[in-house]
C-alpha cells in the first residue's frame, strides 16, 4: 500500500491542488459502495472502465484507476504472486462492522495423510491465492479473455489509481476516522500524514499548467503553443494509464499518447475522467459580500470552469465548452 506525489501546485491565490498516485488491495475499492461511471474502456490499451467507486468516491475527487479487463493474464498472475494483497488487521468475528480484536486462530488448509493441514490466516490466504491462480490459467488455457480470468485473482490484486483534488477535507475526515476499516485508515495515513506532509507544491501562474506525469525536461521544452498542446495531451493519456507507461509497459511517448487521447475524444462519446487532472489557476474577479455586507470571499473570475475544483480551471471543462461548439 503506498501514496506518492506527482504533481502539486499552488495559485498565486493560495489554492493548493495535489495529484498523487494511489497503490492498495482491491477488495477495499469498493468500500461504502456508490457508482460513478470513470470512463468506459474505448479500447484494451486505456486502462479506465465504469467501476463501483466507493472508497474513492468524493464528489470532490478527480479519479481514474487501473483495470483488471486489459492486462494479460500472465502479468496479472505474476503481480499477485510478487505483491499479494492482503489485509493488515485480521480482525476476530463480532456483531457490527468493526473487528477491533486481532485474531491468529488456525485456519484448515486441506487435508494431509491423516488429519486436517493447519495454517496461519497469512499461510491460508496464500494457498487461497494459489489455488485461485491454477484456476485462472485453466480458464486462460480454455480460452477465455482475460476480462473473465483476471476476476479470479481479485482479491489478492492491488488497484492503482491517480487521484487529484483542492478539496480534501471531507475525504480526510472519513477516512483517517477511528472507525474507518484498517486498510483504509493506513492508506488515508499515507495520504495526508506522509505523502502530502513530505511535499511542497510549485506556484503556478495563471496560464501556467498543473501536469500529472508530464516531467520537468518535458516541460521546460513546450515553450511554443504546439508544444503546450503536446504536454497536455502526455498527461491526459498518461492519467488515463495511471502510469508514465502503456498498459504493455511501453513508454509513452507522444505518439502513443496521440493514439490514446484521439480515441478519448473522439469517440462517440467524450471519455472525459482523464482530463480531470490538469488545471490552471484562476484569478479572483471581485470580492464577495454576506447579506449583511461582510466579506465572505471572492468570486472567482471563471468559476464555471472549475469542475470540482475550486480556484483552479479544469481541462476537462475546457474541452467540454469546445466540443460543444
Amino acid at each position: 500500500m503506498s501514496a506518492k506525489v506527482i504533481a502539486d501546485s499552488i495559485s498565486p491565490a493560495g489554492k493548493r491542488i495535489t495529484t498523487m498516485e494511489l497503490r492498495y488491495p482491491r477488495f477495499i475499492h469498493a468500500e461504502e459502495l456508490t457508482h460513478r461511471a470513470l470512463a468506459s474502456t474505448p479500447g484494451d490499451c486505456i486502462i479506465i472502465e465504469q467501476i463501483a467507486d466507493g472508497l474513492m468516491y468524493d464528489e470532490n475527487l478527480s479519479r481514474n484507476a487501473s483495470s483488471s479487463r486489459a492486462i494479460p493474464v500472465e502479468r496479472m498472475i505474476q503481480d499477485v504472486l510478487d505483491d499479494p494483497a492482503m489485509p493488515i488487521h485480521w480482525g476476530k468475528n463480532q456483531p457490527g462492522m468493526q473487528a477491533w480484536e486481532e485474531h491468529d486462530a488456525p485456519v484448515i488448509m486441506g487435508f494431509g495423510s491423516d488429519d486436517y493441514v493447519w495454517g496461519t490466516p497469512q499461510e491460508a490466504w496464500l494457498a487461497a491465492r494459489d489455488a485461485m491462480i491454477e484456476r485462472a490459467r485453466e480458464f486462460a488455457r480454455a480460452g477465455y479473455h482475460k476480462q473473465i480470468v483476471n476476476r479470479l485473482l481479485e482479491t489478492w490484486l492491488h488497484i492503482n489509481v491517480v487521484v487529484t483534488a483542492t478539496e480534501w477535507d471531507n475525504f480526510r475526515t472519513l477516512r483517517l476516522h477511528k472507525d474507518a476499516q484498517p486498510e483504509i485508515h493506513e492508506l488515508a495515513h499515507q495520504m495526508f500524514n506522509v505523502a502530502m506532509v513530505a511535499s511542497t507544491p510549485q506556484l503556478l501562474k495563471p496560464g501556467e499548467w498543473h501536469l500529472p506525469y508530464v516531467t520537468e525536461d518535458e516541460q521546460s521544452v513546450a515553450v511554443t503553443e504546439a508544444g503546450q498542446r503536446n504536454v497536455k495531451i502526455l498527461s491526459v493519456a498518461r492519467c488515463a494509464s495511471v502510469s508514465y507507461k502503456t498498459v504493455d509497459g511501453l513508454p509513452m511517448t507522444l505518439e502513443r499518447a496521440q493514439q490514446i487521447y484521439d480515441k478519448l475524444v473522439k469517440a462517440e462519446v467524450f471519455h472525459a475522467s482523464p482530463f480531470e487532472h490538469q488545471a490552471t489557476p484562476d484569478t479572483f474577479n471581485r470580492p464577495f459580500y454576506d447579506q449583511w455586507g461582510e466579506h465572505d470571499g471572492w468570486d472567482w473570475k471563471q468559476g464555471e470552469l472549475h469542475g470540482n475544483f475550486k480556484g483552479w480551471i479544469q481541462n476537462r471543462k475546457i474541452m467540454e465548452s469546445k466540443l460543444a461548439l
